[in-house]
């Protein structure tokens, strides 16, 4: 004992103490450097324009007041200049010393460089600081392995033990092959022995669209999906899931992909809906007959009915036109469910499909005290799209934005031309959505708290929307601030752009089916545009 530390403390300590001294230097380097170089540039800067003034002294002894003042700030422009370009010679040292010190694992005031700052392209920086961040990530690696082969207490089958999760877990190497995977995920492996990972995704993007997109442009990313079947409804084995990818760019797994399966959540909802829509079907003959009686009541009573009877007949056949656009919904969601949503595409103006709902949508509106504004240009070019199926797709918008706007609201129905396709946005000025409900509001059955205690419906309208918009080779999206409204925008393409694609093949959608994947996703064959 020596003073209560024993030999090996003090040695401890005296370690600590030698790190904790390298620690202060690696902080202290980039401010003292600094300091000094500004310093180094200011005296030389300095002792020039000394020299510039001697000179002048010399050879002109009688020099006017507003010539000394014409130098001074001249000097001092030089000085702040020689201080700008200190600080722009200096940054990549200063960027240097950031990332040295980030990968050291200490504090610093200076943020670790990012990579995808286009300045470390242009200036050929971005190879030198990504091999500092992969040194790092090496050296980590090999501290780790070092470690798990120096503590040898317990050995762990690691993909043993992960064959005994219903998590599913799926790895892939950069070429985005399937190197792992276990029992749980949903991997098929054909005669050759690829494996594919059979997912259906009715979402944008599939997980192999987001991988590629990550290229280049991300080091690190994470993003997750709801209610991704492996299978079509109907289909034996069916199991549905949530997806999470964490994407690390440059290691043996560059994805890593985690199956947490749901299907006893959200199996009774599509059984729900197996019988919802035999239902659905049983009722459309009659819900059909009942619009039709109401259509010739009103036309045949229209000269002995008095302004309160022939509003309740109004707002009758809106009820009875609501419902049957209920019924359609359901009908449709169950064929998209099965990939047999198939729709017969034409020539068609996008005034010819919002003509087919204008009486019905401005009864609707001002049944709810709302007012439409519908500007849709007669110079737009035609577009290939199915009558009754993007008829519905309007529909379902536009009864959206009268429901979640304020009294008195207006309703905006606008469209242009961008690129090879014509887009139709429907805008409103009500209660508008928060981001996270946005990010599920195409997914089946979603429905936020608010709207389910405020606003009746089925949260498939959007789904379906979405289904038959990409049906049509199209695309749909939407964008909201909460507490002043939301806008959304369908696109169409322009006729001419696919008249021969349609002509091909008997002007139905099959150039708009993607029918299976090349790559490492088996898609069954997703509708997409």
């Amino acid at each position: 004992m020596d003073n209560g530390y024993t030999k090996r403390q003090r040695e401890r300590y005296v370690e600590v103490e030698k790190k904790s001294a390298e620690d202060e230097q690696l902080n202290r380097f980039w401010p003292h450097y600094r300091r000094k170089a500004r310093f180094v540039v200011l005296l030389a800067q300095t002792l020039v324009c000394a020299l510039i003034i001697a000179v002048i002294v010399i050879v002109y002894p009688t020099v006017p007041l507003e010539a000394w003042l014409l130098i001074a700030v001249i000097t001092l422009i030089a000085l702040a200049s020689s201080i700008i370009a200190a600080n722009v010679i200096l940054r990549p040292l200063k960027d240097l010393s950031s990332a040295l010190t980030h990968v050291a694992g200490e504090q610093s005031p200076l943020p670790p460089p990012n990579l995808n700052d286009s300045y470390y392209t242009r200036n050929q920086m971005r190879p030198l600081l990504k091999l500092i961040y992969d040194l790092a990530m090496a050296e980590g690696d090999g501290a780790a392995a070092k470690e798990d082969t120096a503590s040898d207490a317990v050995s762990i089958d690691v993909k043993s033990e992960l064959n005994h999760t219903q998590t599913g877990i799926v790895m892939l190497n950069p070429a985005g092959e399937i190197v792992y995977a276990n029992k749980s995920a949903p991997v098929h492996i054909d005669a050759n022995g690829k494996k594919t990972l059979e997912l259906i995704f009715d979402v944008d993007p599939s997980i192999e669209d987001w991988l590629k997109e990550r290229g280049e442009h991300d080091i690190h990313a994470e993003h997750s999906w709801r209610r991704i079947a492996s299978k079509l409804t109907g289909e034996e084995g069916r199991r549905l899931y949530d997806v999470f990818v964490s994407y690390e760019k440059g290691s043996q797994a560059e994805a890593v992909i985690s199956l947490f399966d749901r299907t006893d959540e959200y199996q009774p909802e599509d059984d729900d809906l197996d019988f919802i829509a035999f239902a659905a079907h049983e009722l459309r003959g009659p819900i059909t007959v009942i619009r039709g009686y109401l259509d010739t009541l009103n036309d045949e009573l229209a000269d002995k009915t008095d302004g309160d009877q022939r509003e309740l007949f109004q707002r009758l056949i809106v009820s009875a036109n609501r419902l049957s656009g209920y019924i359609n919904n359901i009908l449709n969601a169950s064929r998209f469910d099965r990939r047999h949503l198939k729709i017969h595409m034409s020539e068609l103006s996008i005034g010819d499909i919002y003509e087919t709902i204008a009486d019905d949508m401005q009864m609707r509106a001002v049944a709810q005290q709302r007012m439409l504004a519908v500007d849709l240009p007669d110079g737009l070019p035609t577009v290939a799209a199915d009558l009754n199926s993007m008829s519905e797709v309007m529909a379902n918008l536009i009864d959206n934005a009268i429901k979640y706007s304020n009294d008195g609201g207006t309703i905006e129905v606008t469209a242009n031309v961008n690129g090879d396709f014509v887009e139709v946005t429907v805008t409103d000025h009500g209660i508008g959505m928060p981001a996270n409900v946005i990010a599920n509001l195409f997914h089946k059955f979603y429905r936020s708290h608010r709207s389910r205690e405020t606003v009746a419906g089925t949260g498939i309208g959007l789904y379906i929307s979405k289904a038959i918009v990409e049906s049509n080779g199209g695309k749909i999206n939407v964008k909201s601030v909460e507490g002043h409204g939301s806008s959304f925008t369908f696109s169409l393409p322009i006729y001419s752009t696919v008249a021969n694609k349609l002509t091909a093949h008997g002007a139905n959608n099959q150039d708009f089916v993607e029918h299976s994947s090349d790559g490492w996703i088996k898609n069954h064959g997703a509708f997409r545009g």
